[in-house]
């Protein structure tokens, strides 16, 4: 029955690839892609700057296929990124199908990925930081914003009573893992180091948070205790 399936799934994809001038296994190291890392950027590299042109010739298969699994696509075409979310995510920006009313959105839902605290707070920090980057007009053409660590530092400490890791190795794993996540980019490991250097900021990152949580951030979070805002030590996503 299996193989069966499979069979039929081959041979209903093989002509549709065939016109783009693909084979199955680009769709399948696509779709493995897509699901590893759960998003690809145009700019991160050019291996996913070749994934997401393929992504863009095939994009009614490959949502076909996701559908069936209940999976959600956000691509941003402005920006040229693309982002799944699981079933019942609730994700800014998009219609919610059916999720569940008292969710908290994608912290609670996403593919795979699970967050601590303080990846939770540097992404709050970075949304904030990059909203206020939005009012001003320092926005790039693909969407994204410059700012310097020392800010970042500043802002955590102003609106969560947090601070940077000073540990080189936690300040490392911690800027290596919102890379990762597609929600920031810089040159090298060793420049998150010094609180000199100046790290970009996504336009992936406006669907992570939501404008209520940005409001509640910015309104009273000197009297809101991070742990109401996180809600527990580990979050997924």
């Amino acid at each position: 029955m299996k193989d069966n399936s499979n069979f039929v799934l081959t041979q209903a994809l093989a002509p549709a690839l065939a016109a783009e001038g693909l084979d199955l296994q680009d769709f399948t190291e696509l779709l493995i892609r897509l699901m590893d890392y759960g998003v690809i950027c145009r700019d991160e590299s050019q291996v996913e700057a070749d994934l997401y042109d393929r992504y863009l010739r095939i994009e009614p298969l490959i949502e076909d296929y996701l559908s069936l699994l209940g999976v959600r696509i956000q691509h941003e075409r402005r920006f040229c990124f693309v982002r799944l979310y699981p079933p019942g995510a609730r994700v800014p920006g998009l219609q919610d199908e059916g999720a569940d009313p008292q969710s908290s959105g994608p912290f609670n839902n996403g593919l795979r990925a699970t967050l601590n605290q303080q990846e939770v707070a540097m992404i709050l920090v970075l949304r904030a930081e990059y909203d206020k980057a939005l009012r001003e007009g320092n926005v790039d053409e693909q969407g994204a914003v410059l700012v310097s660590l020392e800010s970042i530092g500043i802002a955590l400490r102003n609106l969560l009573r947090r601070s940077l890791p000073e540990n080189k190795t936690e300040r490392t794993l911690l800027f290596r893992r919102l890379r990762q996540l597609r929600l920031i980019n810089y040159r090298q490991e060793e420049d998150v180091e010094s609180d000199d250097t100046w790290i970009r900021i996504r336009p992936t990152l406006m669907s992570f948070v939501s404008d209520e949580v940005l409001v509640t951030l910015g309104g009273d979070t000197v009297a809101t205790p991070a742990s109401r805002l996180f809600g527990q030590e580990n979050l997924e996503i």
